[in-house]
């Protein structure tokens, strides 16, 4: 779940330049103290064999323009980071798309969120109508 980050221009009316995402990868490649070509041979998505490139790694640490990876790319990408997917999807949604992920009070709540996608619909609205039952009215 996200919500729209409606902060998407700078005064001058350009659009902003995001870099959540490259930020991400190139944080972790130096905290793993991996080469471009080691990080790079260890993207390969677990569930299709598909490889993100040296070469689009290395365009997207340096700033260079992209094509927003796919969903095979992300978990290629986690696989590589050692993360999971569900942080580079945040990340990726952040700076390709301009959409913020929902930030609860507390890291339960977030985990709570993740979960409840899990769930099936007649479960959720159980659920919701138990939490509505629990939680004070707000004033």
């Amino acid at each position: 779940m996200a919500v729209h980050d409606e902060k998407t221009t700078t005064s001058r009316s350009r659009p902003e330049r995001r870099s959540q995402f490259a930020d991400l990868i190139r944080r972790r490649r130096a905290e793993l103290n991996e080469s471009l070509a080691t990080f790079a041979e260890k993207a390969v998505d677990p569930e299709t064999g598909k490889r993100v490139t040296r070469g689009w790694i290395y365009r997207l640490e340096s700033g260079e323009p992209v094509t927003p990876p796919e969903v095979e790319e992300l978990r290629a990408l986690a696989a590589a980071c050692e993360y999971p997917l569900e942080r580079l999807q945040d990340a990726a949604g952040q700076q390709f798309h301009g959409v913020d992920p929902l930030r609860g009070g507390s890291s339960e709540a977030t985990a709570y969120v993740r979960m409840l996608d899990r769930m099936p619909a007649e479960q959720r609205e159980n659920l919701l109508r138990l939490i509505a039952s629990l939680v004070p009215p707000e004033d």
